[in-house]
């Protein structure tokens, strides 16, 4: 159902006002606070507090441009995707120069029903629909086509009951999301303390060699320690251009994008041209390992399986062949775990994209064992089983989002009564 649906549908019948937004928010541009903490706003939290290592592009060293934001106002990200990223802050603070900071019209408006308002699906939709095609940004929605948005406006009293009931709800389903959430972390350290085992052999420091890696201190005393290139061979694949992306004769290619940990996703592959004398290069064969070499998944990796006949592979990847009797899948378990110890860190370039470049992979040194192929064997049998528990909890994750997202749709297009509505029949029933 579109925003028009939902208001002649539910609101109307309830006696709810219909109000374009400029009538319930002004952009406030008060700046000059540097002194104030740092605010971000996105799709799944809204508005949150800033830390030095939250992922997101630094912020500017001179802070005297960004916004203050005062507790009540609405924060809305206008650029990009994902659309919705917009929240009322509970905080003072300040945030980029970039980003709309919104006062609300105190004798129409409750902030915290307005927050869940434009988070709504159907005011998300109305963002990307606005959003097509607007010069300079393929995504930019403009002030003007933004607040001349038409919405269902309940009475005060009732904005307050109906974001009383979305807050208790939402808390309940957070609490839920909370607990999968731990559930998967204690999955990712059971996961990693497997791999940990097989990698040291289980030795400990009663008989164990030492390794001088503070993070895998003890391996067998009979094991070896080696460089990667002793053991298997290591190529980066072909640099793409427009040239070679389009023409005849294109042929499918990996690019980091399609590769995560222990699995390869081919649903969205590209194509270039590749030469004949290219092939043997820059082919990918059933049993090679395919190493991220940089961004947000630098050095995570899978095997790739042959699923299709003739494929290739990026520079934007590493294609690890086996040239010793130690299987691929032993390197990339190591990379898993040395990974998540942070071995890569100070290797990468921090301060832009970290990267694993080829020499760095080639160089590094990991245990050997005698024979890998069993220990391997008994630790993708552990981690497939905790594969199909994760899968499970996710779903489950993403079921409690959808059903969040409906909730508060139908809550503030006037889809149920909230004074009579519990939480459990609502989200049963609704298909907002």
């Amino acid at each position: 159902m579109s925003l028009e649906g939902a208001i002649a549908a539910n609101g109307n019948t309830r006696g709810w006002n219909i109000i374009a937004l400029r009538s319930l928010l002004s952009q406030s541009k008060a700046d000059n606070r540097p002194d104030l903490p740092l605010l971000g706003v996105n799709l799944h939290s809204g508005v949150t507090q800033r830390s030095a290592n939250d992922g997101r592009p630094a912020a500017s060293e001179d802070l005297t441009a960004y916004k203050v934001v005062a507790p009540g106002n609405i924060i809305m990200n206008r650029l990009g995707k994902p659309h919705g990223s917009v929240g009322m802050s509970p905080w003072n603070g300040i945030t980029s120069p970039a980003y709309w900071v919104m006062g609300i019209n105190p004798q129409l408006g409750e902030p915290r029903f307005l927050h869940h308002l434009l988070r709504s699906r159907h005011l998300v939709a109305e963002y990307e629909r606005l959003g097509k095609n607007q010069p300079p940004n393929q995504f930019d929605i403009s002030w003007d086509a933004f607040r001349a948005i038409e919405v269902p406006l309940p009475p005060l009293e009732e904005q307050r009951r109906i974001a009383d009931y979305l807050d208790t709800e939402i808390a309940r389903i957070g609490r839920l999301t909370a607990a999968r959430d731990a559930q998967l972390s204690l999955l990712e350290e059971r996961e990693l303390a497997v791999i940990r085992h097989m990698l040291s052999g289980g030795a400990t420091s009663q008989g164990g060699r030492p390794t001088d890696w503070p993070w895998l201190p003890h391996i067998p005393a009979d094991w070896s320690i080696g460089p990667v290139y002793a053991y298997y061979s290591t190529d980066l694949g072909k640099m793409l251009n427009a040239e070679r992306a389009s023409g005849e004769k294109l042929h499918p290619y990996l690019r980091n994008a399609n590769v995560h940990w222990y699995e390869i996703n081919t649903a969205d592959m590209a194509s270039m041209h590749f030469e004949a004398d290219e092939v043997r290069r820059y082919s990918v064969a059933p049993g090679d390992l395919l190493v991220c070499e940089g961004g947000a998944g630098v050095a995570e990796a899978a095997v790739w399986d042959g699923r299709i006949e003739e494929c290739y592979f990026q520079k934007s990847l590493h294609r690890v062949r086996q040239s010793s009797e130690v299987p691929v899948e032993w390197l990339m378990y190591w990379l898993r775990f040395a990974k998540a110890c942070g071995v890569f860190d100070a290797s990468g370039n921090l301060a832009t994209i970290p990267h694993l470049t080829g020499e760095q992979l080639r160089q590094y040194r990991i245990p050997i064992p005698h024979d890998g192929q069993s220990m391997i064997r008994e630790t993708g049998r552990k981690i497939s089983d905790m594969a199909k528990a994760r899968t499970l909890l996710n779903t489950a994750q993403k079921g409690l989002s959808e059903r969040r997202q409906a909730l508060i749709t139908a809550a503030v297009t006037g889809q149920f009564d909230v004074s009579t509505a519990s939480g459990r029949n609502v989200t049963d029933g609704v298909n907002a």
